[in-house]
């Protein structure tokens, strides 16, 4: 396989690793501050904990992005030669 092809690959997997786990962050956060406001506070205190869940949710989906950005630009720039004038 040729070098292009498996960057490109490798950019593919990137990118459908952060969109999955961001899905997933999002759900598992709304779903946690639904069975908080059920569970514990009896519908009480709804919908804050089901708001505060997707906030962190949200906030894990995207720290997942940050990290995937950061591995994917240290990868580039080790991969690209610097020419020193």
């Amino acid at each position: 396989m040729s070098g292009m092809k498996k960057e490109f690959i490798h950019l593919l997997a990137s990118c459908g690793h952060v969109g999955f786990t961001f899905a997933i962050a999002v759900v598992i956060g709304f779903a946690g501050g639904v069975w908080l406001d059920r569970k514990f506070f009896d519908g009480a205190t709804s919908p804050w904990f089901t708001f505060i869940g997707l906030g962190f949710g949200i906030a894990a989906g995207y720290k997942t992005l940050f990290d995937v950005v950061r591995v994917v630009r240290a990868d580039e720039r080790r991969r690209t030669p610097r020419h020193e004038e």
